[in-house]
């Protein structure tokens, strides 16, 4: 999908916020990876993504017009796909026959939220927009 073009840009200390999100956000990845608990779940339940995610809603009108925004809503977006693959994968392991599914899709949720976090920063590092869906 081609990238829209933005013409404003943006102030430093939103392009600096944006990267700490993307901190936070990969804290909670790291820290699911050496913790006890899976990629996913720490990056739904661990402090860092949840203060990221709210930092995205809180600021996400000061960066409107700008690649930023493109960010923000990747990054919101990820956070929540990311709930609902946990969702399908709960009530898959509820079933007990879905067990194996369930833990398939966590490891897998976990590895594409790594990807798009990845990826994310990345692109704002080399001042690209993220595509909006």
């Amino acid at each position: 999908m081609p990238e829209r073009v933005i013409s404003i840009v943006p102030q430093d200390n939103l392009v600096r916020l944006t990267h700490i999100i993307y901190a936070l956000h990969a804290l909670s990845v790291i820290i699911g990876f050496i913790g006890s608990a899976f990629i996913i779940t720490t990056f739904l339940t661990g402090w860092p993504s949840i203060i990221a995610v709210i930092v995205n809603y809180t600021k996400r009108g000061a960066v409107r017009g700008t690649h930023l925004d493109s960010h923000f809503g990747w990054q919101i977006r990820t956070f929540w796909y990311a709930l609902l693959w946990v969702t399908i994968a709960a009530i898959l392991f509820i079933t007990v026959i879905g067990i194996v599914f369930a833990y398939i899709i966590i490891v897998g949720a976990g590895i594409w939220v790594s990807y798009r976090i990845i990826r994310g920063w990345v692109a704002l590092n080399e001042g690209r927009s993220m595509p909006t869906i």
